[in-house]
């Protein structure tokens, strides 16, 4: 085989190489595209949900205020 023709085998090679990273390249980068995407999902879920639990965390506090109240005048009933 002459120099040019292993020249040239070996440029078909890394161009062979070249395609082959090229589409790995592409699927790894539509993967973490979709993987970005979930994870925007995942962060808007979460911060409706955090917002879901403050809600809850303040109806709670209301409650307990409504029951010492009501615990407050059961007491007053009781000690006169």
């Amino acid at each position: 085989m002459d120099i040019f023709s292993q020249f040239t085998k070996k440029i078909d090679e890394l161009l062979e190489t070249y395609e082959k990273l090229e589409k790995e390249n592409s699927k790894l980068k539509e993967e973490n595209e979709k993987l970005k995407f979930e994870l925007d999902n995942c962060k808007t879920k979460l911060e409706e949900k955090e917002s879901e639990l403050m809600e809850c965390k303040e109806q709670i506090a209301i409650k307990e205020l409504e029951l010492e109240e009501v615990l407050a005048k059961i007491e007053a009933i009781l000690k006169r």
